[in-house]
Order: C-alpha cells, then structure tokens, then sequence
C-alpha cells in the first residue's frame, strides 16, 4: 500500500513515521520548504520526500493521501487526487485506526485550545495515561507510533475534522462556532458550521458531545439534525438537570449516574465569562472520566492558561499589556474587548478572513480609546471603526505598534493586542506576532 503524506510538518512528518511503522510504502511531499530537524527524521526513518514541488507522477499512484490541514482541497493536486478517486484523509482519519485508546475531540471557532489543555490538565492531574495532539502540540499519528496512551485529548481544527471518514472521539466538545474560515469554505457560513459538526457525525448512543447551549448555531443546527450521542450541555445562564451551569457564582456539573460536581468561580484560575465556559466543558470530561472532585477542585484552582490567549505580559507605568494575539477572528477578539475593564489600546489587523467587524460596534465604542491597524490591508477595519474612535493609526511592525501604543495610554489603561485576523501578512504565525509583541513590551 502506497501512502502519500502531502505537507512536511509536524502531523505529516508523524504520519509518515506511524505509516512505516504499519508497512506502508512512504512518500513526504511538500510544496514548500521543510524544516532541517524534520528532514533529518525522515531520513533517519528512511522516508522518500521532496520540498518545494509535487511530482505527479509519485503522488497520483497513491492507495491513500494524508493532506495536512494547512493544504485547501482546491490547490490543483488535490483536485487531481479527488478527480482520480484516491483516498485524501486527515492526520486524525490515518492514526486512530492504530490505537485503542479513547479519544476526546475538541472543536470550535474559539476557546477550544484553553479548552483543550484544560481538560489535558485534569485528566494529566489525576494520573491517567494521557497524551496531547490534534492541532496542537506532538503530532497525534507520531504518538500513536511511538507511545501507548489510555487516552488523548486532541485539538481538532475544522480542516482537520473535513478530513475524517470513520473516525469518531468518545467525547466531543464543541465550544463554540463563529464565522471562521469562511474563505476556505466558498464564503458560506452553513459549510463551516457542518464541518464542525463532522466531530459528532459517526458518534454512537454510548459516545458524549459537550455543547455550548447558548451559542446559535449549535443550538440550530441540533434542533434540524440529529446526532446519536449523548448530549450534555454547559450554560452559563441555563439550569439543567443534566449538563453544566451557574448558580450563585457556582460552577454546577450534573450527569447521570456520577456524583454532583460545584466549585465557587472566583476559586477557578482562568478568568472571563468564555472561560467559565471553557472550565465547564472541561469539567464536563473528567466527569466522565470519573476523575474525584477534589482532584477537579485543584486542577482548575492552579491551571497557568494558554500562551498568546489572555496572556497578561507586563504592567508599565500602570498600563496593562495583553497579549491576545492567538485571536484570529472577530468572535476571539470579541471576548477580548469583553473582558478588559479599563480604557485600551487595540491593536488589531492581519490577513482578513471574510470578518464582519460589527460585532464589535457597541465593546469598541465603549471601551477603547484608540486603534492601530498592524496589517499589509486595513481598509475594512478603517471603515468600520474611523469615525468610532479619537486616535487611529497603521503601523507595519510590532515594535513601532508597541511604542505607539504606550504613546496613547495613560495611567489605568490597558493595551490589548487581539488582531481578529490571521497574521501570515507580517508574521509567520499567531506564535510568532505574540512573541514579537511580548518582545517589544519587554524592550518599553
């Protein structure tokens, strides 16, 4: 069997080591360059590959393609595989085949990286045999040729999830669904939402999906499909008799057959209204993972959060610098301006995803004093907000985006870099925008 990995990063890189390992004849194709330290893996594991090409002719004799979720499905090899019949499946659809172990799914335009290594945290807290993959950290395909985990938690991007045939996690989690995307998916937002529905479509009677019920287009979607698993939903304003909510500035967890779960919110680490449904969710897992409450208790007392979300990098002269820059869409950026409560500086901007900046009308206009656009285009984010706020400016680096910022605060403020946009225009990725800014903070 001929296995064709296209994209040389780190889940085709996994993917390629796990194919070898089960016998399959092993091609690494990449369009772009690959990183020194996975070429020399592959090597080192005697896998065919080349860089900044596809040659057809060792890729269209593939029995199944592994496509990395970073390659749209209308880059001109695709189309060739799908018009030849050849199998195209995701990271995911390849290596879970391989393993016993129960997986937990996490979907969801936002939230779902806290909420990933959340429920990573817990599980890990209370000694379950437990790996991290998906669309964060080591590769899940790497680790299922490599270690033997009870269980995993993994991170599932909608690509990711587009890619899948018969794969289905023992528990789903969908935080939340906002337009993301969109230019991936022919600009309409019902193609997105189905895609992130994948993560239930072959989920049994005995499977769980964790839901935000208060978010509308899940709750539009589960009222004209039907999913076989079991749901559980979390609320913030909602009581159930069986799901998660708040009561009395109490996190309540009920389910069937395991015992009540509460906790004061104010105890919980993570702060913001997102995050209290982000640590329902989560709490929601160990439930079913009958993890003890007190063990639950002190996971969520000291969870240190997600680098580049939230992250709260220095005070200077009493201004606040935050450090967001994982927020590549409006809805992220929403809960951002959401949970700052004094006047801010936002920076903002990037590679524009189909965004509708509206939303963010009535948090702009009462809490932010001034806006710099970091980005190569501008132009939707100076109509939507021009005549909204005093000061507005367009810088092309961090550093100058950070100095000018600190020129516009004053004592109290804080500055909120939230882009709402991808950052591939300036920045390789969201990691690399967030270091910059931490870097240029830390030279204030």
């Amino acid at each position: 069997m001929r296995l064709v990995v296209l994209g040389g990063g780190e889940s085709g890189v996994g993917t390629a080591i796990l194919g070898k390992k089960k016998g399959y004849d092993v091609f690494v194709s990449d369009f772009g360059k690959i990183k020194e330290s996975y070429k020399e893996v592959l090597n080192h594991n005697g896998i065919a590959w080349e860089e900044e090409m596809h040659t057809e002719s060792l890729i269209l004799n593939a029995d199944v393609v592994m496509k990395s979720p970073g390659i749209p499905e209308k880059s001109p090899i695709v189309k060739k595989l799908f018009e030849k019949g050849v199998k195209v499946i995701s990271e995911i659809e390849f290596a879970a085949p391989y393993t016993k172990a129960i997986t937990i799914g996490i979907t969801g335009s936002n939230g779902k990286t806290t909420t990933t290594m959340l429920t990573y945290h817990l599980l890990k807290s209370a000694g379950l045999n437990v790996g991290l993959g998906g669309n964060i950290g080591k590769s899940f395909a790497w680790q299922v040729a490599d270690n033997d985990f009870d269980s995993y938690v993994l991170e599932l991007s909608s690509f990711q999830l587009d890619g899948i045939i018969n794969y289905k996690p023992h528990i789903a989690i969908l935080t939340n669904i906002s337009p993301d995307h969109l230019d991936r998916y022919d600009y309409k937002y019902e193609n997105y939402i189905n895609s992130k529905f994948r993560i239930t479509m072959n989920q049994t009677e005995e499977d769980y999906l964790i839901y935000d019920a208060e978010d509308e287009a899940i709750t539009n979607w589960l009222k004209n499909n039907t999913t076989k698993a079991t749901l559980i939903p979390f609320s913030l304003n909602q009581v159930f008799t069986e799901g998660a909510y708040i009561k009395d500035n109490k996190i309540e967890v009920k389910m069937m057959n395991h015992e009540e779960f509460s906790m004061e919110t104010e105890t919980i680490a993570l702060e913001g209204k997102h995050n209290m449904k982000n640590a329902m969710a989560a709490t929601s897992v160990a439930k079913l993972m009958q993890i003890r409450n007190a063990t639950i208790r002190e996971s969520l007392s000291n969870f240190q959060g997600v680098e580049h979300r939230l992250e709260k990098v220095l005070k200077i002269q009493n201004v606040q610098y935050i450090n967001d820059s994982k927020a590549t869409n409006v809805n992220a950026s929403f809960f951002a301006l959401d949970s700052v409560t004094t006047p801010t500086v936002w920076i903002v901007g990037g590679v524009d995803k189909g965004n509708d900046y509206n939303e963010l009308m009535s948090l702009v206009n009462e809490k932010v004093k001034g806006i710099i656009c970091l980005g190569v285009d501008n132009k939707k984010i100076i109509e939507a907000f021009g005549n909204v706020v005093d000061v507005m400016v367009e810088v092309d680096n961090m550093p100058d985006a950070v100095r000018m910022a600190q020129r516009m605060t004053e004592k109290g403020d804080t500055v909120l870099l939230s882009p709402a946009c991808a950052s591939f225009d300036l920045f390789e990725n969201y990691e690399d925008r967030g270091k910059q800014f931490k870097q240029a903070v830390y030279n204030l």
